[in-house]
């Protein structure tokens, strides 16, 4: 969804013949909306649809119901609160959900043991700790802290980590990609974009192809919250080439070009990545405000059409304290918000900011797990009010009010 790529042996054109080592190749066609959008043509060496046996594995162990609890606050949870362990597939938490967009949280320290795939969505995992690389039957995506990678829907692959490593996944129930204000009408970005082509990391081609990998034959494949587990008959990664425009990629999230203006853009500025029913935003490092007078701080405010999810990644967050590295806020429909007590005036004057953070704006309410009411700090919502010197006295909910 970037732009077009050919890796490896292709045939002069679509649906024709190709033959390999004297034996015909064959075309394997991943579409998106049907037909009727990008899509990419792989050549294997065996048929890739083949399946030996299959086996219902039930329901995966980060998947639990998220549901509405009644809570209309301003919300505070801690992911880095959760076990450490696992592989990046099965140590996966769901946090937040809604029709559109679902939320993880994983801290894996092994490798996943078989491939896997999302029937679910396409997932846009952010890396927040560790590196190590992405297999695919397209190629190899390396990745390091800081970078988003970007896997498409059903594709298999499997993560291999250098060591543990700290993973906020974002799966798309629509196609994820770059919001169509930042590409011309030949789908080219911009020169004005917040990012440019040479940004994103495309797959490395292995010497001797992906079947040099040596991928197991063993799929997990996750839809509607429940694992199978197939046996395939062939090794999908005998990929002998492959073109088209849908391919797994790493994006740095540092290679954003964040925007200045005279005085305080809205966040709709820092959006990255759009899908259906929300968008994921990039807060990185950057000059502010330039009028004099000018407020940096964001002002509070409603977004009554949004839930704003944001993660926390490094820096000095302008806005707010008692907030660490890790941690994830949530402000749903219906409430203001805005910065602690004394934030929004000790930014007038200031030249730049150091945060970055990764924020999700979506129009349908995100629903808790109890995943993430297992971490959740309560006085989140008061705490504004604490830091502007301890609660206020008198009034409170004491008793049942009556309705």
């Amino acid at each position: 969804m970037i732009h077009r790529l050919q890796r490896g042996l292709v045939p002069e054109k679509h649906h024709v013949a190709l033959r390999v080592d004297g034996e015909l190749a064959f075309e394997h066609c991943i579409t998106r909306r049907g037909f009727d959008s990008v899509y990419t043509i792989a050549y294997h060496r065996r048929p890739p649809h083949w399946v030996r046996d299959e086996q219902d594995l039930g329901e995966h162990p980060g998947h639990v119901e998220a549901a509405w609890d009644g809570a209309v606050r301003r919300r505070h949870f801690q992911p880095a609160r959760l076990p450490v362990g696992g592989s990046p597939f099965a140590a996966r938490r769901l946090f937040l959900a809604n029709p559109d967009v679902s939320v993880w949280f994983a801290r894996p320290d092994a490798d996943d043991d078989t491939l896997v795939a999302n029937a679910d969505g396409d997932e846009l995992t952010f890396v927040h700790g560790g590196s190590g690389r992405v297999e695919t039957p397209l190629g190899v995506v390396p990745f390091a802290a800081g970078d988003y990678v970007f896997v498409p829907r059903a594709l298999p692959h499997r993560w291999r980590l250098d060591g543990p490593a700290f993973l906020l996944l974002v799966e798309g129930r629509s196609p994820l990609d770059l919001p169509k204000q930042f590409r011309n009408q030949v789908g080219q970005l911009t020169m004005d974009a917040p990012y440019c082509h040479r940004d994103f990391r495309e797959p490395v081609w292995p010497e001797g192809g992906p079947q040099a990998l040596g991928a197991p034959r063993l799929l997990k494949i996750l839809r509607h919250g429940r694992v199978t587990l197939q046996e395939l008959a062939n090794d999908p990664f005998d990929v002998v080439g492959w073109d088209g425009q849908l391919w797994p990629y790493a994006f740095p999230i540092r290679a954003y070009q964040p925007r200045t203006g005279a005085v305080h853009l809205p966040p709709t500025t820092h959006i990255t990545f759009a899908g259906s029913g929300y968008v994921v935003c990039s807060f990185v490092p950057r000059l502010v405000d330039t009028r004099e007078g000018a407020i940096p701080c964001p002002y509070p405010h409603s977004s009554v059409d949004c839930d704003e999810f944001l993660f926390y990644v490094d820096g000095n967050f302008t806005s707010r304290r008692g907030i660490d590295a890790a941690s994830v806020t949530l402000h749903p429909i219906g409430l203001p918000h805005g910065p602690h007590p004394g934030r929004y005036e000790a930014s007038i004057g200031t030249t730049r900011t150091d945060e970055v953070a990764v924020m999700i704006d979506t129009f349908s309410p995100l629903l808790p797990t109890r995943f993430a009411r297992e971490v959740e700090d309560p006085s989140y919502n008061r705490s504004w009010v604490q830091q502007a010197g301890g609660e206020q006295t008198g009034g409170g909910v004491k008793d049942p009010v009556a309705w």
